[in-house]
């Protein structure tokens, strides 16, 4: 049994249900199986900033593996998990999201992408070396980098980019700075009644990295922003995974690509468990729109390097519009 700590409902942020708040069976699909995956990637991430894989080739088994040792975890007395936290920002989390005063009805381990530092972390947590979830969880972290990287080169096929690796030569980088969450979103048995309203388990932000990679288990919750505004309800797919594109991508693109506004959230009944990878660039990665897809337009956004936005980020609430600051003003003809 996950025990959670005591809040109460009138602690977290709440909304209410809304006839523009629909399940949505249309969310676009890449089969990597087919030979035209790549046009499918680049209409998907114009369109939605955000689609799911199919026929990714990644192991029931090496999925499974990982979700169970995070059941486990998520599962440990608050005490036992509170060994690893506060996040600096990396370790455990409960409720509180970031600095500045975000909360949601939430539990979370946030991890860097790099073995050794993780070790450290979990084994302060444990109290000695977590074999079997560190295996589990460097595995999978390897897989995801892999399909990232998949996608992120499809997208360059896609805008007939030279070379292929445009994007994906970032998340390969030794020194990529990307990160690994786990989350875990416990039922909130005050939400049974139909009072019309939705508890927030993660409120609404988009990704300040390249790309992520999100995987959760069966349990209904993800929802994301579509042009007109509204929000629709993402039908989950244990066997799948859903790929949003981040803020840094928008930019690289000159926003042809558009960075997804998503949310999750609470369920009444079910807990939720996802993990996600954030594939990001070096820190000193100069962030810009790519020159070979200005096509004589004007650049959208001025140059920053992914540490100065990463800082802006961190100093910003999850719902604010992180890149509006970076966005190039033009004078009216």
């Amino acid at each position: 049994m996950v025990v959670f700590s005591k809040p109460t409902i009138a602690d977290f942020p709440l909304i209410i249900n809304s006839k523009s708040t629909t399940l949505c069976r249309g969310i676009p699909i890449v089969d990597l199986s087919e030979p035209d995956a790549k046009q499918f990637v680049v209409k998907s991430c114009e369109e939605y900033g955000f689609f799911k894989v199919v026929n990714h080739g990644v192991p029931l088994e090496l999925i499974s593996r990982l979700e169970n040792e995070a059941v486990m975890f998520f599962s440990f007395p608050l005490s036992e998990k509170q060994k690893g936290g506060p996040p600096d920002p990396f370790g455990y989390g409960n409720k509180s999201i970031g600095p500045n005063g975000d909360v949601g009805w939430i539990e979370y381990l946030l991890l860097t992408a790099n073995q050794e530092l993780n070790s450290q972390k979990l084994t302060t947590i444990f109290g000695k070396y977590p074999e079997k979830l560190c295996s589990a969880l460097n595995d999978y972290v390897s897989a995801m980098k892999k399909i990232a990287c998949e996608l992120l080169e499809l997208m360059a096929d896609g805008l007939s980019m030279k070379p292929r690796n445009v994007f994906s030569k970032l998340l390969m980088d030794e020194q990529s700075d990307s990160v690994f969450r786990l989350n875990n979103y416990p039922p909130c048995q005050e939400l049974q009644a139909p009072n019309g309203k939705n508890l927030i388990g993660f409120g609404e932000h988009t990704d300040p990295q390249i790309i992520s990679v999100l995987r959760s288990n069966n349990t209904s919750g993800l929802q994301i922003s579509v042009r007109n505004g509204s929000w629709i309800s993402v039908p989950p797919d244990a066997n799948s995974f859903f790929i949003n594109v981040g803020d840094s991508l928008q930019v690289m693109t000159n926003g042809r690509f558009k960075s997804v506004r998503h949310r999750v959230l609470a369920n009444s009944s079910k807990s939720r468990v996802s993990m996600i990878y954030f594939g990001g660039p070096p820190l000193n990665e100069k962030i810009a729109p790519l020159p070979s897809l200005m096509e004589g337009k004007e650049s959208l956004y001025k140059e920053f390097t992914w540490l100065e936005y990463k800082k802006s980020a961190y100093k910003s609430r999850l719902g604010d519009n992180r890149l509006s600051q970076f966005e190039r003003m033009f004078e009216a003809a």
